[in-house]
């Protein structure tokens, strides 16, 4: 009787495949490093060089963050190769914020069986946010966890890594009484909420992900897939050439709890609703699911991504020069002195 012979690939794990990935991605990877980048993919670490920066005085900011349950909706339609930007955005846009210029990021992704071509449609994903973040991407880890993961699904995390020089770090003190609050616009869901619009949509809505809307114009697949806007460019150029005060990523929580991060004490954020185009797919989940106003405006972004207080004065001329940059802007709102017992955010 022949001896029986256990390897790893008997236990669930192709070593093989993710050597294949990892010689797939050098070529995909190549296109976003930036001067800082000192290492090759494939090493135990990657180096980066503060060096070639010209912060006189750099401070670093780091994120981290996922996909969420978006990813079912990957899952689902077979798409792959958007969830990877989304990835980026949730990290990217955090760590500009505070002003910091993203230099490099690592992904994570876990699943129960490795299919190469599954996973490299992920990454290329991933590569294309670094180059819209305009950030490197130096490695990752690709995690086989059979028993762990279903054999066709996988999850994913996402960490960034940005540079800023002290004296130009944001942290929203410098918010004062006046100060305008442009809003920039979304693409539509992002990469938040995706359990409401599921739920909505899919679940008690009983459509499928090839349903096409009138309000939509488009399978409910490619509405819930659109990739996070990365707001990174854009904040760049505004914190150099304005007296940016502050920026709010608008995730999960919505205008509601992302402001309130950047404001000092005794500050009110004050909305005007209606100030901003909404998109389609925000007034079909309130309809359809009968989401009450104020659940909307703390789960969903509701067509602001990001938020940016600028002095009053330069209000007008921010929204030109996003508009010049490709964003949808608007001036949405105003700070005002916050009373005891008032809400950190007030719609009107």
């Amino acid at each position: 009787m022949a001896e029986k012979k256990t390897t790893y690939r008997n236990a669930g794990v192709d070593v093989d495949a993710a050597n294949r990935l990892v010689d797939r991605l050098k070529a995909v990877v190549k296109p976003t490093l930036r001067p800082e980048v000192m290492s090759d993919v494939g090493g135990f670490g990657a180096a980066v060089s503060l060096a070639e920066h010209p912060s006189e005085n750099p401070v670093l900011v780091s994120a981290t963050d996922g996909v969420g349950t978006k990813l079912k909706v990957a899952f689902a339609a077979g798409v792959h190769d958007t969830v990877g930007i989304d990835l980026v955005a949730m990290c990217a846009n955090d760590v500009v914020v505070q002003g910091a210029e993203p230099l490099f990021f690592l992904d994570y992704f876990a699943t129960g069986r490795l299919d190469v071509d599954t996973a490299e449609a992920v990454v290329r994903g991933i590569a294309e946010g670094c180059q819209r973040a305009n950030c490197s991407l130096v490695g990752g880890e690709t995690a086989e966890l059979p028993g762990m993961y279903a054999d066709d699904e996988y999850d994913l995390a996402g960490f960034c890594v940005g540079v800023v020089d002290r004296d130009r770090l944001l942290d929203g003190s410098d918010i004062t009484m006046g100060d305008r609050i442009v809003g920039l616009g979304s693409s539509g869901l992002h990469a938040n909420g995706f359990s409401l619009a599921r739920k909505v949509l899919l679940d008690d809505g009983g459509r499928d992900l090839g349903h096409v809307f009138p309000e939509l114009g488009r399978p409910l697949a490619e509405e819930l897939l659109e990739p996070t806007r990365i707001y990174t460019r854009a904040a760049l150029n505004l914190i150099r050439d304005f007296g940016v005060k502050g920026m709010a990523h608008i995730t999960g929580g919505g205008l509601v709890e992302n402001l309130p991060r950047v404001l000092p004490h005794g500050c009110q954020a004050v909305i005007r609703r209606r100030s901003w185009d909404e998109p389609a797919v925000f007034g079909l989940l309130r309809d359809l699911g009968g989401i009450p106003e104020d659940e909307m405006l703390r789960t969903f972004n509701c067509g602001v991504g990001f938020a940016v207080v600028v002095p009053e004065a330069q209000a007008e001329e921010v929204v030109e020069r996003l508009a010049a940059l490709g964003e949808r802007a608007w001036v949405i709102g105003e700070i005002r002195e916050r009373a005891a017992d008032a809400p950190a955010v007030a719609f009107v």
